[in-house]
């Protein structure tokens, strides 16, 4: 499946799209892709995902603002559920200032777009003027139409990426597996730390996630680590190590992988977040750390055994 930036080079005949950040590709954005794809294979047409980046509300000013899923990562999803063509477009002032009208004249020009699904609460353009009801009317003008997909409603509510993240800042790492349809993961290289994993018997992979990339809340969880296409079960940290007296505090992703003891430095490595075990905690000493850490390795066996 083809993940490219720019539309100028695209040139298609009937393409059924959709448009929207897809930010960890949740239940929610799931159900769209399902009915983009099975409309458009149906009708022997490719089906056509557009995504930005950055997210528009971080160009917009939400500094805070931390994503569930990388690009890349994006594209690797949304390739595992059928859609022939991603677009990640670089979210810009033009892109930003573009009226409904003529964003979808462009849409039509590269795509020779067929039909259109959006979500229940989507709209581009400037001043978000392209609404549902406003691209049905450029739908007629130019010769496609728009279908609109309902909310998915998942647990007593709807799915959302605001949602998720609120859970995941809280900690829930199963409930937001449950929300997600799958575990929330993350990969980095595994970079050198200071050692004292090794000095207290217990290693670590110091895993560094990328820096807009949404983090569990402190705490320590029960994880899965890919690396080198192999999967261990590990106890992942994440946090600022309070037992230790640090200069200058500094929030570290750092994985015990059970019954696996290789050097990994310099791999990628990726966890996936199967359930938060205890939130961050400082310790009287380094003993009662390392007896706290042994019982959190024994939770975890247990947990990831009944998995």
């Amino acid at each position: 499946m083809p993940h490219i930036t720019s539309l100028e080079s695209l040139h298609l005949n009937g393409a059924w799209l959709t448009i929207g950040v897809f930010d960890g590709v949740h239940r929610g954005h799931q159900e769209i892709i399902r009915q983009l794809t099975a409309g458009a294979h149906q009708h022997g047409a490719p089906a056509v995902l557009l995504s930005f980046s950055p997210h528009p509300a971080v160009f917009f000013g939400a500094k805070d603002l931390k994503c569930l899923t990388t690009p890349e990562e994006r594209a690797e999803i949304i390739e595992s559920l059928g859609v022939d063509i991603v677009i990640t477009q670089t979210f810009d002032q033009t892109v930003a200032d573009q009226a409904a009208e003529e964003y979808m004249a462009h849409m039509k020009r590269h795509l020779g777009l067929k039909k259109l699904l959006i979500g229940h609460d989507f709209a581009l353009g400037k001043g978000r003027a392209g609404n549902y009801e406003k691209l049905s009317q450029i739908g007629k003008e130019l010769g496609f139409e728009v279908s609109h997909v309902e909310a998915v409603r998942f647990e007593g509510g709807v799915v959302s990426s605001s949602l998720i993240r609120q859970r995941l800042a809280e900690g829930d790492a199963a409930g937001v597996a449950a929300k997600l349809g799958r575990f929330y993961a993350l990969s980095g290289p595994v970079n050198p730390g200071d050692g004292r994993g090794r000095t207290i018997g217990i290693p670590t992979a110091n895993v560094e996630a990328p820096a807009d990339k949404a983090l569990p809340a402190n705490g320590v969880y029960a994880c899965y680590a890919w690396v080198d296409g192999q999967k261990h079960q590990a106890v992942t940290n994440i946090g600022v190590r309070p037992t230790f007296a640090n200069a200058e505090p500094i929030q570290r992703v750092e994985a015990h992988l059970l019954d696996a003891s290789a050097d990994y430095y310099g791999k990628t490595m990726r966890l996936e977040f199967v359930e938060r075990l205890r939130g961050e905690q400082k310790f009287a000493s380094v003993e009662a750390l390392v007896a706290q850490i042994h019982a959190d390795i024994e939770q975890a066996r247990a947990l990831l055994r009944s998995e």
